[in-house]
């Protein structure tokens, strides 16, 4: 039997090392499902319930991986269903390939079924890389160039194939002229900035005596030597969302995250600094960045198309950042910011006291900052932690310690809901032998965590390491933008939009045969836990939680920080009120931007 360009995607897949494909099945790729099975599911056909959840997979396993991510889809409304999934991928810079039908080319233009304009679909989702397979002879270098691109620009691209093309028998580029031959090989590089660049750069972080440092997920590859330079620097390390995993927690002058979910340390940090190094972040909002002119500012961006936007930097080094601090260490002078440094390290520890204080609080039913910080210390060592957008990112940025050893991510840019679940499965097929934990609201729960728990269920026996514990905050409210319109218009919320139906999520894992457990008081927070993180399979852990616990902006006072949550939560209303009143005004400063996602 001759190979058909089906088969021959497959295979060139194969070749690129893919391991799994995330897709949902339709007509517009027949062909390439007929594929499938004469390869005998290789790569492995990972189905979701929705092509939205195939891409967000897809990137969970990127974002997790360092490698590819691939998700399929049909034509028509399966194409259309990729793009959220896409757009999470582009904006927050992952390699993330979509291989997608289109009907037969006898049909294009005549307003055929499921007909839609994929080029103008996906030209801005996949502005690095779209193409349209029209002969056989354009393979492989379509696909060749589609992969390349994703991984050189880490970016989403995208394969377009019509139904007829994916049955043709495949017919490689001959020696002639138009055709356009290709080759498989994909070297590894490194780009670092020039001599003179470093030098400058030197001389601004050597004029300091107050350094702060932002790193974002760029800074992942060079933990030891972003360690080696806050040493030298005596500089306190500030992350943004997405660099939560680029650094431990547990060194004393990692301030945690930046941004309206980020910690008092650090906008402290940013807020009193002279000097400022970026490494491998495009964190956007200004806002909670130093005063212009009051820091001088150098930046590490690997991008030279992100470089230098955010801040007045007065030099941008375009480099790896293990590169580029590699060669920028030796020109650093040590011994500088000694009393910088430790107001920075006992800022962090009145820090994580004032976050157990908070979460020790009373609620009715349960504080859902207690929900995070009681699955803190019980996480294990190798585990990969996904958060959904929501009140649940503030208690994911807040409470959870970030070890040597842990991954964790969300949505950083996007900040789509409904992310959380499907990364997670990512995750697992990214690393089958780890265990994985999904933070979600019930409002992402219910938007697209249910229906993806069918597909935990579905593969688990595919992990060597059967545990995905989700951890469901159920507080009946879309919680996140309750508290900004409390905060922009001093409304309580808007009951039609914000409230949401009590769902029983842990029933409905059961009936799953998943394990699920529904926990309505705090004493037994801990042991359901304990409870997920020993069980043999996927299982969800539903937390009756409260709505009315804030997530106090980082830029309220020590004060405010200690206080609120006694004066809200235990009815103190005169006191409760001129708090509110003040983070009211406080949140005010920041809006309309939040500052609650970035790079």
């Amino acid at each position: 039997m001759s190979k058909k360009v089906a088969d021959h995607v497959l295979e060139r897949l194969r070749e690129w090392g893919v391991e799994q494909v995330f897709g949902y099945p339709g007509d517009g790729i027949n062909g390439l499902l007929a594929a499938w099975g004469r390869a005998e599911d290789q790569p492995r056909f990972v189905q979701s319930r929705h092509e939205e959840m195939s891409a967000f997979q897809a990137v969970g396993y990127a974002k997790f991986s360092g490698r590819l991510g691939v998700c399929a889809a049909t034509s028509g409304p399966g194409a259309i269903h990729l793009l959220n999934g896409l757009y999470d991928a582009k904006l927050d810079h992952v390699p993330v390939l979509a291989i997608v039908g289109q009907t037969h080319r006898s049909a294009m233009g005549g307003s055929y079924q499921q007909e839609v304009d994929l080029h103008t679909l996906f030209k801005d989702v996949a502005s690095d890389f779209v193409e349209t397979v029209t002969v056989p002879e354009q393979l492989p270098n379509v696909l060749d160039r589609a992969i390349r691109t994703a991984y050189a620009r880490r970016a989403p691209t995208a394969v377009i194939i019509p139904g007829d093309v994916q049955e043709l028998d495949y017919a490689p580029p001959t020696h002639e002229f138009k055709m356009v031959p290709s080759s498989l090989d994909f070297g590894s590089w490194s780009t670092v900035p020039s001599q003179e660049s470093l030098e400058r750069a030197a001389e601004v972080l050597n004029s300091g005596e107050r350094t702060a440092i932002l790193i974002g997920q760029g800074a992942a590859g060079a933990r030891a030597e972003v360690e080696r330079v806050a040493e030298l620097l005596g500089a306190g390390v500030a992350k943004a969302l997405l660099g939560k995993d680029a650094l431990s927690d547990e060194l004393p002058y990692v301030t945690g995250s930046i941004g309206l979910l980020g910690t008092r340390p650090s906008y402290e940090l940013m807020r009193d600094c002279d000097t400022l190094l970026t490494i491998g972040s495009s964190f956007p909002y200004s806002q909670f960045l130093p005063e212009f002119g009051k820091a001088r500012a150098v930046q590490i961006e690997l991008d030279p198309h992100m470089i230098g936007m955010r801040y007045p930097y007065e030099v941008n080094l375009v480099g790896d950042a293990k590169a580029t601090l590699e060669r920028l260490i030796p020109l650093l002078n040590p011994g500088r910011g000694r009393e910088w440094y430790d107001t920075v390290c006992a800022n962090v520890t009145r820090w994580r006291e004032v976050m157990r204080r908070r979460a020790e609080q009373s609620a009715d039913p349960i504080n859902p900052e207690y929900v995070a910080r009681a699955l803190d210390p019980l996480l294990p060592d190798n585990a990969i932690v996904t958060s959904d957008s929501g009140s649940t990112s503030n208690w994911y940025a807040r409470h959870l310690t970030m070890r040597s050893g842990m991954r964790s991510s969300l949505s950083g840019t996007l900040a789509t809901m409904g992310c959380a679940v499907p990364y997670a499965i990512g995750a697992k097929f990214a690393h089958p032998d780890r265990p994985v934990v999904a933070l979600v609201g019930d409002g992402a729960m219910q938007m697209n965590g249910l229906a993806e728990l069918i597909t935990a269920a579905k593969y688990r026996d595919r992990w060597q390491d059967p545990r995905l514990v989700v951890g469901v905050w159920n507080n009946r409210d879309l919680n996140q933008v309750t508290w900004e319109l409390r905060a922009m218009g001093g409304a309580p919320s808007f009951l039609p939009s914000q409230e949401l139906p009590d769902v029983q999520y842990a029933s409905f894992a059961r009936s799953l045969g998943l394990t699920g457990i529904r926990v309505e008081k705090p004493e037994d927070v801990e042991a359901a836990w304990r409870a997920g993180l020993e069980a043999d399979g996927p299982a969800v852990i539903e937390f009756l939680t409260d709505p009315a616990v804030p997530p106090i902006p980082p830029h309220a006072t020590w004060e405010q920080m200690e206080s609120t949550a006694a004066a809200v939560l235990k009815g103190d209303a005169d006191r409760g009120a001129m708090i509110r009143q003040g983070l009211k005004a406080k949140v005010q400063e920041f809006l309309p931007g939040h500052g609650k996602r970035g790079e």
